[in-house]
């Protein structure tokens, strides 16, 4: 059962809204889906993604990885490869010239779970199925109408935990905001709000203070300053305990690490790497210290947040991605579901091949309208 071919094919498609936060915004979807294939025809798919600029067109995409990355894969097996423990020393540590890194962790463990006949999340020792979802917006650079919409939707659909981007130059827009969530969703909402490093820890502490005084009690408040201010993390956790201080998103493994011995948070947010997050998601839980899934391509993130103790909360943020897949993750009254069959249980799909692919780049005037969506995942 050896990885004997790969395959690449590269989409560029416009989303169906702009997405962003205090920091940037986008407007375009780039995208590449990578299959891993064994000698029995078995396939594994990762995604790889560039949020901001267009990935390269599709034959310069598969000779990079051809270069890089085939050659730490050729005629392995995918069970042991996304075992394999390297020593990061020199120049066997650096990044990859494209954005490879998660798209093949997802990857390998899609096929090593193929392999093994299990789905993933049984293969990463889940006992459950299931985990809440919250409604992210990625709602920064929407009109106020396109907000309440967008939240108000999430609402009809049975979530019941919304998350909003502030960190807005005027302190009352961001409080405007919260108001108009609060009138958009049911009134026993849980509320969290994502400031993406705008705020210096003092700012944080004043503006946490305020958001209290009128009347928005938050689950948690994420990334409210710069990710390796561990004395200023540690600091808004300690002068305001009644929000809880999720981060780590922008860390990587030894980032992570250092952030929980440091004493600096209390949610660590992982993401889609699945190898990386469950070795630290382990440590996590030695050190008890609970997990947050955050945004993961088309919610595979999934499987790690039931396997991982002490998770209850998965990112879900309405991307336009489902027509990339032929089912994508099932989220019920907002409660993402782990797929049944073996692997993650992500199948690129036909529509996707035909209709979106995009071999070489595209200009953005030339995508056309956003493409059609599947229906609803949350209504059954």
């Amino acid at each position: 059962m050896r990885i004997v071919d790969f395959r690449i094919t590269r989409f560029q498609f416009a989303r169906d809204r702009v997405i962003g936060d205090s920091q940037v915004r986008a407007e375009d979807a780039h995208v590449a889906a990578l299959e891993l294939i064994d000698e029995q025809g078995r396939v594994g798919l990762g995604f790889i993604q560039s949020l901001f600029v267009p990935l390269p067109p599709e034959a310069e995409i598969t000779r990079v990885f051809r270069f890089e990355a085939w050659p730490t894969l050729e005629d392995e097996r995918a069970q042991a490869l996304v075992h394999r423990v390297a020593r990061p020393r020199g120049g066997n540590q650096r990044a990859w010239t494209l954005p490879f890194h998660e798209a093949l962790q997802v990857a390998l463990w899609d096929l090593a779970a193929k392999q093994a006949g299990l789905p993933l999340w049984q293969l990463l020792g889940a006992r459950r199925d299931r985990v809440n979802a919250y409604a992210s917006g990625l709602d920064f650079h929407l009109s106020d109408t396109a907000f309440s919409e967008l939240f108000g939707r999430a609402d009809a659909l049975g979530y019941r935990a919304f998350k909003i981007k502030v960190g807005h130059h005027d302190f009352e827009r961001d409080l405007h905001r919260l108001d108009l969530l609060k009138k958009a969703v049911r009134r026993d909402a849980q509320i969290m709000i994502d400031a993406n490093e705008a705020w210096s820890p003092k700012e944080a502490v004043m503006k946490l203070e305020r958001i209290r005084d009128a009347g928005h009690a938050l689950l948690w408040v994420e990334d409210p300053t710069l990710r390796n201010d561990f004395a200023g993390l540690r600091h808004i956790r300690q002068a305001a305990p009644w929000t809880a201080l999720n981060t780590g998103e922008y860390l990587d493994a030894s980032g992570k690490r250092a952030l929980m011995q440091a004493d600096a948070v209390d949610l660590l947010n992982v993401h889609g790497q699945v190898t990386d997050v469950m070795r630290i998601g382990w440590l996590a839980a030695e050190l008890g210290v609970p997990v947050t899934v955050g945004n993961t391509f088309l919610e595979v993130g999934v499987h790690c947040a039931c396997a991982l103790p002490e998770t209850e909360w998965l990112e879900y943020s309405f991307q336009n991605f489902d027509a990339l897949v032929e089912e994508p993750i099932p989220i019920r009254d907002g409660v993402a579901i782990a797929p049944e069959q073996p692997g993650h249980g992500l199948v690129l799909s036909e529509y996707a091949r035909r209709e979106l692919r995009r071999p070489d780049v595209f200009d953005a005037s030339e995508l056309g309208p956003p493409p059609l969506g599947l229906p609803e995942r949350e209504i059954h």
